[in-house]
Parts: structure tokens; sequence; C-alpha cells
């Protein structure tokens, strides 16, 4: 019995010793992925194909390989520097925006209200730091305007929206390309026509939407891949297309991948990344959006960013209520927006646009205790960065509600006229109008430096890494192009003035990853940015890699700094694949070198990323 009893006891012991062998194995495999490679955060620090998996796919220059040293110049006794490339799985990887991040994490998210589509950056020791390939096939995007209508499906191969809004005209697959015919769910015949009558139901003259110039700026929340906002383009108005990377993946990639204003955002529990008064209009056609929840404020945060006497047109269901659920929410959006003060402009259809008022009388002539209450008066309303939203109404600046309006000029008088907010930061007119001549002669000099790469369709979507007012996009005025206009939230929040020039933009700050997929913008201009980042204690390294995967293959960064700073990124030329086009010492300008305290010589740098496939990308193309 006893002999038994020990056959017994050494079975248990051999099946507890697997348990616990599979349950680290289990951890190992789980908990290791970050370390071998596995999972969507290594981010390629295993995954080191250098050398010959690096294959050049430009016309100009297809030798890539990586050197042992750097051999130009004065570099020529600085080891050269070298990144690994991401797995080819992560060729679409937003590191602010990657679900796997959320899930490892286990962080703690309201999926209720939308936190998971907010961002949510890795620490520094999970940054990746490889850069991304581009998936099989790909080629240069099709030049505007003709990718409003078509893109290469290997671009962004993802069929699925086409199969699921098949009924809708949103996108057709037609063999190696997908096209995109202006439809969307509540405007089957197209996005002009859909345009069109919202110009005719709030009679502007010959039907249409810009209103002669006095409604330019828009923000299209759940704007699906944009076609709204591409067809206001020929009106002269900016649309702001607004989307999470959510069930409906890749609706903002196959926007800026069509040449189309676009970025991906959420209205979840942060402030969307405007100043106050930022929008002639909202739009919103049937954008899935649960308005009434939280006390209204979603549509409260919408109110925020429209300027007085701003338009919310909203597409749905619920404007045109048939059955018993959509009275009741019908019933009950109207009676919240009437507390808000809005009030109906014009109802059609499907289609109802409120009109918000244009100064405070209604606001305070409300029933005391009535809700939602009026924001506190020490509340800073154009504070975005982090800043959560509030159930509350944003009341009017006694300039505005004196004007009873934003005193804006029409476009395109608006670009160049000094914005009253101007009074805000102590700048005068005199100032602004130094600052639009002092950029575009500088654009002009940059034209003239990329002038044997650059024709007039070679760029369409460039980012302003550090716009202040807006004067360098405001110099591209006569270009077929836009610009994201991105200014840093720890100085002067000067976005509200590229918003009163009809221009748009975000805040952020480039210590992190941006949030748009890689391969959107055709130009990035970095003034100063390098020297920002350095002073805040952040890696050059991370930067670099940043703006390589938001830069399309052939597309251009114009770099302007300090000599120094230009002279320590030139070591990574190589590693990152990219050539140079021009670099030119420039004098210092007062206006536009004011922090460079130590008087030293500014240089402009110019250069061009190359279209580089993978090994594994090549053989899947061929």
């Amino acid at each position: 019995m006893r002999g038994r009893s020990d056959r017994g006891q050494k079975k248990r012991l051999i099946a507890s010793v697997c348990i616990v062998a599979l349950f680290v194995c289990f951890l190992y495999m789980y908990y290791g992925s970050s370390s071998q490679g596995a999972s969507a955060l290594e981010y390629g620090r295993s995954l080191r194909k250098l050398g010959s998996s690096y294959l050049g796919g430009d016309d100009d220059n297809g030798d890539t390989k990586q050197d042992d040293s750097v051999t130009n110049g004065e570099d020529s006794l600085v080891a050269a520097k070298s990144f690994p490339v991401c797995d080819d799985r992560h060729s679409e990887i937003i590191p602010c925006l990657d679900r796997n991040f959320i899930y490892q994490m286990r962080l703690k998210l309201d999926l209720s209200l939308m936190e998971h589509y907010e961002r949510h950056c890795p620490p520094p020791e999970r940054k990746f730091n490889c850069l991304i390939p581009p998936p099989s096939g790909y080629k240069v995007p099709i030049k505007w305007p003709k990718s409003r209508d078509e893109v290469w499906q290997a671009n962004i191969p993802h069929t699925h929206l086409a199969k699921e809004k098949s009924d809708q005209n949103w996108m057709v697959v037609k063999g190696d390309k997908i096209s995109f015919p202006g439809g969307g769910t509540h405007f089957h015949y197209g996005a002009d026509k859909y345009i069109a009558s919202i110009a005719n139901m709030l009679n502007f003259s010959n039907d249409v939407l810009n209103d002669e110039g006095r409604l330019r700026t828009v923000l299209d929340v759940g704007c699906g891949v944009a076609s709204f906002g591409a067809y206001l383009l020929s009106s002269d108005i900016m649309a702001m297309s607004l989307a999470p990377n959510d069930v409906h993946q890749n609706q903002i990639q196959f926007a800026l991948e069509r040449g189309i204003p676009a970025y991906l955002g959420v209205l979840g529990t942060k402030r969307l990344p405007y100043p106050s008064r930022s929008f002639e209009l909202a739009h919103c056609s049937r954008c899935r959006i649960d308005w009434l929840q939280r006390d209204g404020i979603l549509l409260l945060e919408l109110d925020r960013v429209l300027r007085p006497g701003g338009y919310f047109a909203y597409s749905s269901p619920e404007a045109y209520a048939q059955d018993e659920e959509d009275l009741k929410i019908w019933k009950e959006m109207s009676a919240l927006v009437e507390r808000m003060c809005w009030r109906i402009a014009a109802k059609r259809n499907q289609t109802v646009v409120w009109q918000k008022p244009l100064s405070n009388d209604c606001y305070l002539e409300r029933e005391p205790g009535t809700q939602p209450p009026l924001c506190r008066s020490d509340a800073d309303p154009d504070a975005v960065s982090g800043v959560s939203m509030e159930a509350c109404i944003t009341p009017y600046s006694k300039h505005d509600h004196k004007t009873k309006g934003s005193g804006l000029a029409p476009w395109p008088a608006r670009l160049t006229s000094p914005p009253p907010r101007l009074a805000d930061f102590g700048y005068s007119t005199d100032m602004f109008e130094k600052d639009t001549e002092l950029w575009r002669q500088q654009v002009d000099s940059y034209w003239n430096l990329m002038s044997s790469k650059i024709k007039s369709n070679t760029v369409r979507n460039i980012m302003d890494m550090k716009a202040r007012m807006g004067s360098f996009a405001a110099a591209l005025k006569e270009k077929d192009v836009w610009v994201m206009n991105v200014a840093s939230p720890d100085g002067p929040n000067t976005l509200k003035l590229i918003y009163d020039r009809g221009l748009i933009g975000t805040n952020h700050n480039w210590c992190e990853a941006f949030s748009t997929y890689p391969r959107t913008y055709d130009l990035l201009h970095a003034w100063t940015v390098f020297s920002d980042i350095r002073s805040k204690g952040c890696s050059t390294e991370d930067l670099l890699i940043e703006m390589d995967r938001i830069l399309r293959p052939t597309g251009f960064i114009i770099i302007r700094d300090k000599e120094s700073v230009v002279e320590s990124i030139k070591k990574y030329m190589q590693a990152l694949h990219w050539e140079v086009v021009a670099s030119e010492k420039v004098t210092i300008s007062s206006e536009l070198d004011q922090d460079n305290e130590d008087g030293e010589n500014n240089v402009v740098f110019i250069v061009q990323k190359k279209l580089w496939l993978t090994s594994e990308s090549l053989r899947d193309t061929e």
C-alpha cells in the first residue's frame, strides 16, 4: 500500500510540475512577446532586418546598403546610426492609438465613454525604435486632384468598408484601385448634391455653402471616408474630418490617402484639440453619436468650438422621427438644444440645421437653475491639452458679445486680415503683417531650393510642425495643398489665430507620436522643432523615427534650425534612407529666430524620403 501511495505521489508531483511549466510557458509567451518580437508592442527591437533587407524602390538611387561609417564631409569620423525595420504586420501602427498596447498594459478604461479611442502613449521604455515598412505592393500615391476619387488598393489593402457600405456608395473596389463615388450614409446621390441642399435650406446665395466667404471652417464628426469634406473644398471651405480608429477602421487613412484634411480623434472624455470658436459649421451625418449622454456633454463640446451664429447640420433618423424611439430621442434633443439657446435654422426631410446664438443675451435670460449651466467664469475655453470636457455652456467673450459675432472678414480676405484675437497675446497688427511677409519670403526660398524635385502636384498633404500664427500655411494659398498647423501645448495657444485666419490645425507635443497613420503627409516643416524637444529632454532619434513614420515615401522634410542641430541630424541620413536635397545657411532674422539666443547660424536643410521595401514585401509584390 505504501508503494502504491508513493507512485501516486510521484504522479501528482509530475502533474503539478507539468502544470507549473505550462503556466510559466504561458506567461513567457504572453508577457515575453515584447522581447521576442511577437507582438505589436515589440516595435522591431528584435526584428533587426538590416542591410540586404532594405531594398530601394526609388528611381534615383536603389543603393540602400548600410555602411559601417558615415563617409560624407565632416561626419566621416562619426559612427553610422542604424535602425531596425518593424515587422511587416505593423505597417499601419499608430503608437498612441494602439489597441494592442491598451490590452497588454491592462489599462482600465471606460468603453462606454470611448476612452479606448483616446490617446494612450507608451512610456519611454516601450517606444518603438524601428522604421515602419510600407505594405506589399506599395506605390507612390496618386496625385491630387485625381486622388480625391481613387487610390491604389495596395497602399491601404482594406476593402471591408466597400462591402459593408456597398449600398451607400462610400467606396468601390475597381481592379488595383479603390474609387470613391462621393456617397455617404445620408447622401446616396453624392456629397455635392447633399451640400447644395444644405446651402439651399439656409437660403445661401446660389446654393453655395460658403455663404460668400462667411462660412469657411467646418468640423465633420464621424466623417467616414471624408467625402463630405472632399466636396466642400471646391467651395473654398476647409473641413476638419474627424473620426476614431473604430470598427470602421482605416476611414481616416483613406481620407488622407485621398488628399483630404482629416484627423484621428473621438468625442470621448477629453476636449477636442481645438480652441473655442474655431468652426462656422459642425456636421454629423449618421455619425452614431449619442448626443444625449452625460447631460449632453458631447453636444456642449460642439457648442464650445462653434463660432457665434455657427451651425450644426444633423442628418439622422431622429431628424425625421417616425417610430416611438426616434420620437423620444428627437423630443429630448430638441429640449436640450433649446435650453442651450440654439434655434432651428432649417429642417427638411432627413436633415435639421440648428444655429447657435450671436451673443450672451439668451443665456442671461434663462430661468435660474436651468440646465446645462454656464461654465465658470475662470474656466479657459481654449485650454485643450488633456482637459476633460464639462457639461456646461461656454459663454462668449466681452468682445464677441458686444460685436454679436466673431468680427472675422470673409474668406479669402480673412487669411491676411489681423485676427481680432491677436490682442489676447499682446501681438500688434504690425507684428502680424511682418510675420506674414517673412514667411511668404521664406516659403518662396524653400520652393526655389526644391525646384529640381518639386512640381505643381508633387505635394498635397503638408504639416507645419510649429505653426505659431499660421503664416507658413498662409504663404501656400496659391498652391493646391492643405496644411495641418500644429501648435505646441507648452507655448502660447496661437491655434485660435490659425482658425481665425480660415486655416485648420491641432495641438501636439512632439515628445510623443502624432495621431495619424503612417505615410500620410507629403511634406513636413520643422522650424526649430528639434531645438525645442532637446530643451525638454526628449529624444532626437524618437522624433526622426516619428517623422519618417508619418511621411510618405518620396516626401520631403524641411528642417530650419541651428547649424549644430542640423549637423547632428546628418548622421542619420543613411539609416533613415533620406536623401539630401539642399542645405543652406541663412541669415538670422530676429523675427523668425527669436529663440536663438546664442547667435548661432541657422541652416535650412531639406531631405527627401526614398521609397524602399523590405525583402518580404518585395517577394510578396513579385
